[in-house]
């Protein structure tokens, strides 16, 4: 569950608060257990936030990342292991890092902030990646943290200059013969010439081993990323794209991203900036993306329109949303949060909606785009990546569910809006966080807010 720091602070409140309200039919909310406690974990310093939070499958266990620790808990909170990743002598204009050569900016002690934490199953390990030195990462032992590796002699170890712990979003791809990849979203923060958007590494077995985060492709015209051009940023000088969420689905890996862009409202001949929610698909396989598409998404409501992404979640539909949706109890729904407008990504409105997609539905507006460009219709429309007026080549090929592109026609932008079902709306509290579940056929969803409240 990703919640703002602001809510999670240095106090974590998990287990019983499922359990803690209920509504009555008159609406009022009475306590479950008036005389059960929160379990609840204070960190050790006072001098930053929790960042992300893991829970492991298998055992329960909850891993912490935070500033300058990360902290393995067990399910009723008590602190089983802790592992300092900070502070540290540094400076953000140091590239690469000084631990790699002499940097000539002034060194001061820095935090570091953890940006991703993420589990992988296969090796035993947890992959844990600061904000310290250009963003590298450890990979520690889930047993008990100890440090089996921190890859830095290359570029390709450093993942993002960013220094905010919302920067980066992981994916793990697992195969049973052979490594695992890792795919990486991350802001660049103006520096796209060191860090690509979107990328594919290879997870070697060894956590020291040389090829650690490597592209899983890379040669002098191809490689398993995309990066922003330079260029971009003359026109938006401010422009990034955040990642939201990520998952994967089938053959595909998915990226949920908000993303500035200029547009001329109606009657005006001057140009704005607003920001766009937009998905972003991928091929797990495809070592070159040339599968990539992004789909703009949103939310209307009563005539009001929700286009800033806060949170999103996977899950399965369950029998009974499955009926009213017509869609298999087994097929994926993406529980999403949007506030209103699509103005300010810093200073969103306190009016949110909860609304949800059924991917197969994306995955089908994401097709029927595929097919139209592959006969020759329309344009490219993928503006920060400059190709938005180069017009679709047309080609004989049959484009399947699973089709992951070609040398041609790539990368691709949707330019219709898939749009959400919109099924609870908050006007006071913004909604900032969602997870949800199916319970005996019923598909829950619970919610975070502004103020720190949960709803079921």
């Amino acid at each position: 569950l990703n919640m703002s720091p602001a809510m999670w602070k240095w106090t974590c409140l998990v287990s019983h608060l499922l359990l803690s309200t209920t509504v009555s039919p008159l609406g009022r909310q009475q306590p479950l257990h008036p005389k059960r406690p929160f379990i609840t974990f204070t960190g050790e310093q006072a001098e930053g936030n929790f960042n992300h939070l893991v829970v492991d499958e298998r055992t329960g266990h909850i891993y912490l990342g935070a500033v300058n620790r990360i902290y393995k808990l067990s399910s009723d909170l008590k602190v089983l292991v802790t592992h300092e990743t900070g502070p540290d002598d540094d400076n953000p204009k140091c590239y690469p890092p000084r631990i790699v050569q002499t940097c000539n900016e002034p060194l001061t002690p820095t935090n570091n902030i953890n940006k991703m934490l993420l589990i992988d199953y296969k090796e035993n390990r947890l992959i844990a990646c600061g904000s310290l030195y250009q963003g590298i990462c450890k990979l520690l032992r889930l047993d008990d943290l100890f440090k089996l590796g921190e890859p830095f002699h290359k570029k390709e170890h450093y993942l993002s200059g960013v220094n905010e712990s919302g920067s980066v979003f992981g994916v793990i791809v697992s195969y049973s013969n052979m490594d695992d990849k890792l795919f990486i979203a991350t802001a660049v923060d103006g520096k796209p010439e060191y860090f690509p958007t979107i990328s594919s590494r290879k997870l070697t077995k060894n956590s020291e081993a040389d090829g650690m985060f490597a592209y899983v492709f890379h040669d002098e015209f191809v490689a398993s990323m995309i990066k922003i051009p330079s260029d971009t940023f003359t026109i938006i000088p401010d422009f990034d794209i955040y990642y939201i969420y990520g998952f994967s689905s089938g053959n595909f890996v998915y990226f949920l991203t908000l993303q500035p862009e200029m547009i001329s409202p109606p009657g005006s001949t001057t140009k704005e900036q607003v920001y766009t929610s937009k998905l972003v698909r991928l091929c797990k396989e495809d070592t070159a993306f040339n599968s990539y598409v992004e789909v703009p998404i949103g939310c209307e409501k009563n005539g009001v329109e929700y286009r800033l992404l806060q949170a999103a979640y996977l899950s399965k539909a369950g029998a009974i949303l499955a009926g009213s949706l017509e869609v298999g109890p087994e097929d994926d729904i993406l529980f999403t949060v949007f506030s209103k407008g699509q103005k300010r990504k810093m200073k969103s409105l306190d009016e949110s909606a909860l609304c949800i997609f059924v991917l197969k539905n994306i995955n089908d507006r994401i097709k029927d785009r595929l097919q139209s460009c592959y006969r020759g219709e329309g344009t490219l429309d993928l503006a920060w990546l400059k190709v938005k007026d180069i017009p679709c080549s047309s080609a004989l090929l049959t484009i399947d569910d699973n089709f992951c592109g070609l040398d041609m026609n790539a990368p691709l932008g949707v330019s219709s809006m898939v749009r959400g079902l919109p099924i609870f709306t908050e006007d006071g509290d913004r909604m900032t966080s969602v997870i949800a579940y199916v319970y005996k056929n019923h598909s829950l969803a619970f919610v975070g807010t502004k103020s720190g409240k949960l709803k079921k």
